[in-house]
Protein backbone atom coordinates (compact mmCIF):
# COMPACT_ATOMS: atom_id res chain seq x y z
CA UNK A 1 0.00 0.00 0.00
CA UNK A 2 1.45 3.36 -1.11
CA UNK A 3 2.27 6.14 2.04
CA UNK A 4 -0.55 7.79 0.44
CA UNK A 5 -3.23 5.20 0.90
CA UNK A 6 -1.67 4.89 4.68
CA UNK A 7 -2.09 8.29 4.87
CA UNK A 8 -5.85 8.75 4.00
CA UNK A 9 -6.67 5.61 5.96
CA UNK A 10 -5.34 6.71 9.21
CA UNK A 11 -7.61 10.27 8.44
CA UNK A 12 -10.48 7.91 7.99
CA UNK A 13 -10.28 6.19 10.77
CA UNK A 14 -9.84 9.10 12.83
CA UNK A 15 -12.62 10.95 11.15
CA UNK A 16 -14.91 8.31 11.92
CA UNK A 17 -13.70 8.26 15.60
CA UNK A 18 -14.44 11.66 16.48
CA UNK A 19 -17.63 11.38 14.23
CA UNK A 20 -18.66 8.61 16.51
CA UNK A 21 -17.75 10.43 19.54
CA UNK A 22 -19.88 12.98 18.66
CA UNK A 23 -22.71 11.49 18.74
CA UNK A 24 -23.24 10.83 22.49
CA UNK A 25 -21.55 14.34 23.15
CA UNK A 26 -24.10 15.93 20.83
CA UNK A 27 -27.17 14.34 22.54
CA UNK A 28 -25.98 14.98 25.93
CA UNK A 29 -25.61 18.52 25.10
CA UNK A 30 -29.34 18.52 23.95
CA UNK A 31 -29.83 16.77 26.56
CA UNK A 32 -28.59 19.88 28.80
CA UNK A 33 -30.45 22.12 26.99
CA UNK A 34 -33.90 20.57 27.30
CA UNK A 35 -33.25 19.94 31.20
CA UNK A 36 -31.56 23.68 31.80
CA UNK A 37 -35.11 24.81 30.02
CA UNK A 38 -37.32 22.62 32.39
CA UNK A 39 -35.51 23.93 35.31
CA UNK A 40 -35.97 27.55 34.28
CA UNK A 41 -39.83 26.75 33.86
CA UNK A 42 -39.85 25.59 37.32
CA UNK A 43 -38.86 28.78 38.79
CA UNK A 44 -40.75 31.27 36.39
CA UNK A 45 -44.10 31.41 37.26
CA UNK A 46 -45.88 30.55 33.46
CA UNK A 47 -48.12 33.69 33.63
CA UNK A 48 -46.44 36.26 34.42
CA UNK A 49 -43.06 35.33 34.06
CA UNK A 50 -41.92 36.10 37.48
CA UNK A 51 -40.43 34.04 39.92
CA UNK A 52 -41.84 32.05 42.44
CA UNK A 53 -41.76 32.52 45.81
CA UNK A 54 -38.89 30.26 46.71
CA UNK A 55 -36.75 31.26 43.87
CA UNK A 56 -37.32 34.83 44.85
CA UNK A 57 -36.89 34.20 48.41
CA UNK A 58 -33.26 32.77 47.42
CA UNK A 59 -32.36 35.48 45.25
CA UNK A 60 -33.69 38.23 47.83
CA UNK A 61 -31.86 36.64 50.65
CA UNK A 62 -28.60 36.48 48.29
CA UNK A 63 -29.00 40.27 47.68
CA UNK A 64 -30.00 41.59 51.60
CA UNK A 65 -26.72 39.47 52.51
CA UNK A 66 -24.72 41.57 49.86
CA UNK A 67 -25.88 44.96 50.05
CA UNK A 68 -27.59 47.94 52.65
CA UNK A 69 -29.22 49.82 49.60
CA UNK A 70 -32.27 47.84 49.48
CA UNK A 71 -35.76 48.11 50.07
CA UNK A 72 -38.62 45.69 50.15
CA UNK A 73 -41.54 46.14 48.15
CA UNK A 74 -44.82 44.53 48.72
CA UNK A 75 -47.70 44.80 45.84
CA UNK A 76 -50.87 43.77 46.57
CA UNK A 77 -53.62 44.31 43.30
CA UNK A 78 -56.95 46.41 44.62
CA UNK A 79 -60.17 45.03 43.74
CA UNK A 80 -58.93 42.17 41.95
CA UNK A 81 -61.61 40.12 42.48
CA UNK A 82 -63.80 42.54 40.75
CA UNK A 83 -61.46 42.77 37.29
CA UNK A 84 -62.44 38.99 36.99
CA UNK A 85 -66.26 39.49 37.84
CA UNK A 86 -66.41 42.51 35.37
CA UNK A 87 -64.30 41.48 32.96
CA UNK A 88 -63.74 37.76 32.94
CA UNK A 89 -60.32 35.74 34.77
CA UNK A 90 -58.85 35.75 30.70
CA UNK A 91 -58.60 40.03 31.53
CA UNK A 92 -57.62 39.28 35.41
CA UNK A 93 -55.04 37.15 33.78
CA UNK A 94 -53.99 40.42 31.46
CA UNK A 95 -53.92 42.40 34.60
CA UNK A 96 -51.42 40.26 36.51
CA UNK A 97 -49.13 39.83 33.62
CA UNK A 98 -48.91 43.42 33.08
CA UNK A 99 -48.62 44.60 36.61
CA UNK A 100 -45.86 42.00 36.07
CA UNK A 101 -44.38 43.93 33.10
CA UNK A 102 -44.29 47.00 35.54
CA UNK A 103 -42.79 45.41 38.08
CA UNK A 104 -39.73 44.21 36.45
CA UNK A 105 -39.36 47.36 34.03
CA UNK A 106 -39.17 49.31 37.66
CA UNK A 107 -36.86 47.06 39.66
CA UNK A 108 -34.33 46.77 36.65
CA UNK A 109 -32.42 43.18 36.04
CA UNK A 110 -30.41 43.15 39.56
CA UNK A 111 -33.59 42.89 41.59
CA UNK A 112 -35.48 39.81 42.69
CA UNK A 113 -39.08 40.33 41.40
CA UNK A 114 -41.30 37.18 42.54
CA UNK A 115 -45.07 36.20 42.60
CA UNK A 116 -46.17 34.98 45.97
CA UNK A 117 -49.20 33.80 45.15
CA UNK A 118 -52.60 35.21 43.01
CA UNK A 119 -52.89 39.22 43.04
CA UNK A 120 -49.39 39.45 45.78
CA UNK A 121 -46.30 40.47 44.38
CA UNK A 122 -42.80 41.29 46.35
CA UNK A 123 -39.50 43.02 45.12
CA UNK A 124 -36.09 43.69 46.29
CA UNK A 125 -34.89 46.25 44.86
CA UNK A 126 -31.76 48.05 44.88
CA UNK A 127 -32.36 52.11 45.85
CA UNK A 128 -30.87 54.77 48.22
CA UNK A 129 -32.37 56.22 50.95
CA UNK A 130 -32.58 59.52 49.29
CA UNK A 131 -34.39 58.06 45.94
CA UNK A 132 -36.67 55.68 47.66
CA UNK A 133 -39.72 58.39 47.60
CA UNK A 134 -38.95 59.11 44.14
CA UNK A 135 -39.26 55.68 43.49
CA UNK A 136 -42.08 55.01 45.31
CA UNK A 137 -43.86 57.49 43.66
CA UNK A 138 -42.61 56.34 40.24
CA UNK A 139 -43.97 52.74 41.34
CA UNK A 140 -47.60 53.71 42.21
CA UNK A 141 -47.64 55.68 39.14
CA UNK A 142 -46.98 52.69 36.74
CA UNK A 143 -49.35 50.47 38.84
CA UNK A 144 -52.03 52.97 38.54
CA UNK A 145 -51.97 52.67 34.83
CA UNK A 146 -54.79 51.27 33.11
CA UNK A 147 -54.54 48.20 31.26
CA UNK A 148 -56.08 47.74 27.94
CA UNK A 149 -56.85 44.53 26.63
CA UNK A 150 -56.21 42.48 23.60
CA UNK A 151 -60.08 43.06 22.35
CA UNK A 152 -60.06 46.95 23.45
CA UNK A 153 -61.31 47.42 26.23
CA UNK A 154 -59.48 49.32 29.56
CA UNK A 155 -59.28 48.06 32.87
CA UNK A 156 -58.83 50.72 35.78
CA UNK A 157 -56.25 49.32 37.86
CA UNK A 158 -54.85 49.90 41.45
CA UNK A 159 -52.39 48.64 43.93
CA UNK A 160 -51.73 48.84 47.07
CA UNK A 161 -47.61 49.42 48.08
CA UNK A 162 -45.70 48.78 51.26
CA UNK A 163 -41.85 49.39 51.36
CA UNK A 164 -39.61 48.34 54.40
CA UNK A 165 -35.49 48.93 54.12
CA UNK A 166 -32.77 47.20 56.64
CA UNK A 167 -32.04 50.99 57.96
CA UNK A 168 -35.42 51.54 59.27
CA UNK A 169 -36.79 47.82 60.40
CA UNK A 170 -33.21 47.51 61.91
CA UNK A 171 -32.45 43.81 60.37
CA UNK A 172 -31.69 42.30 56.87
CA UNK A 173 -34.56 39.42 57.70
CA UNK A 174 -36.14 39.07 54.70
CA UNK A 175 -39.48 37.37 56.51
CA UNK A 176 -40.17 40.54 59.18
CA UNK A 177 -38.90 43.39 56.10
CA UNK A 178 -41.97 41.47 53.88
CA UNK A 179 -44.40 41.17 57.07
CA UNK A 180 -43.39 44.93 57.93
CA UNK A 181 -43.55 45.95 54.26
CA UNK A 182 -47.20 43.78 53.75
CA UNK A 183 -48.50 45.22 57.17
CA UNK A 184 -47.58 49.57 56.24
CA UNK A 185 -50.34 49.94 53.65
CA UNK A 186 -53.33 48.02 55.66
CA UNK A 187 -55.06 50.57 57.33
CA UNK A 188 -54.43 52.91 53.68
CA UNK A 189 -55.44 50.13 51.17
CA UNK A 190 -57.07 51.28 47.94
CA UNK A 191 -54.98 54.87 49.25
CA UNK A 192 -53.28 54.97 45.83
CA UNK A 193 -50.31 55.90 48.15
CA UNK A 194 -46.77 53.71 49.12
CA UNK A 195 -46.35 53.42 52.46
CA UNK A 196 -43.28 52.91 54.03
CA UNK A 197 -42.96 50.61 56.89
CA UNK A 198 -41.64 51.36 60.28
CA UNK A 199 -39.83 48.39 62.99
CA UNK A 200 -43.19 48.39 64.71
CA UNK A 201 -44.46 46.58 61.79
CA UNK A 202 -42.91 43.51 62.34
CA UNK A 203 -44.92 42.98 66.09
CA UNK A 204 -48.37 43.62 64.64
CA UNK A 205 -50.90 40.66 64.87
CA UNK A 206 -51.46 39.40 61.64
CA UNK A 207 -54.37 37.23 60.02
CA UNK A 208 -53.51 35.50 56.70
CA UNK A 209 -50.87 38.04 56.45
CA UNK A 210 -53.35 41.17 56.86
CA UNK A 211 -52.50 43.38 60.18
CA UNK A 212 -55.16 44.18 62.61
CA UNK A 213 -53.80 47.60 62.89
CA UNK A 214 -50.81 49.63 62.54
CA UNK A 215 -48.87 52.33 63.36
CA UNK A 216 -48.21 55.78 61.95
CA UNK A 217 -46.59 55.48 58.61
CA UNK A 218 -45.09 57.79 55.76
CA UNK A 219 -47.05 58.18 52.56
CA UNK A 220 -45.59 58.67 49.46
CA UNK A 221 -46.68 59.38 45.76
CA UNK A 222 -50.91 59.42 45.79
CA UNK A 223 -51.80 58.28 42.17
CA UNK A 224 -52.76 61.10 39.87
Amino acid sequence: MSSLLRVQGRIGQRTLLLTTAAVPLTGWAVHAVTLHKQLAATRRDPLTGLLRRDSYTARARRLLARRDDLAVVMVDQDHFKAVNDDFGHPAGDAVLAATAARLTAWAGPRASVGRLGGDEFAVVVQVTAAGLEQRLVQLVRMLHTPVVLDDGRTVDVAASVGAATPAAIGTRDLSLLQRAADAAPYDGKHSGRAHLATAAHTTLPSVNGRQAGRPGTAVWGRAA
